[in-house]
């Protein structure tokens, strides 16, 4: 992955890039997200593991980036005679979208701050200069 904001513009992006650039999450994550979208039913840790031939541990910590970052939501399922498991199924992708559109606007609001601060700060140093020069 790029390290600068320039070098990340000249890439040539692909729609399963935002999940890495906007949220950090690893090809693992990818996988396991794919691999719930096209199912048809909501999937238990198990399930998913053995779709993306890994350890169960390693899908549940998979999964729990997932659910952090707001990709899959998890489901109680109970059983009749007690106890119950968790299932995994994608968020909405509309909601999705809404969620990175939204942080997009606060990053953006955040770096317009800052570039403000930049001007304030070497504008008046550049005053300064001419000033005493």
């Amino acid at each position: 992955m790029a390290n600068s904001m320039a070098e990340q513009l000249q890439q040539d992006m692909v729609c399963e890039g935002l999940l890495e650039c906007v949220h950090g999450l690893k090809q693992l994550d990818k996988d396991c997200f794919r691999v719930m979208v096209g199912s048809e039913k909501p999937l238990t840790i198990d399930e998913v593991a053995e779709k993306v031939d890994r350890e169960r541990s390693t899908a549940y910590r998979s999964i729990q980036r997932l659910l952090q970052s707001g990709f899959i939501q998890k489901e109680q399922i109970n059983y009749d005679q007690g106890g119950y498991y968790h299932v995994y199924r994608p968020t909405d992708p509309s909601q999705i979208a809404s969620d990175m559109q939204r942080m997009l606007n606060d990053w953006y609001a955040k770096m317009g701050q800052l570039i403000q601060e930049f001007e304030d700060k070497y504008e008046q140093a550049d005053g300064v200069a001419t000033i005493e020069g």
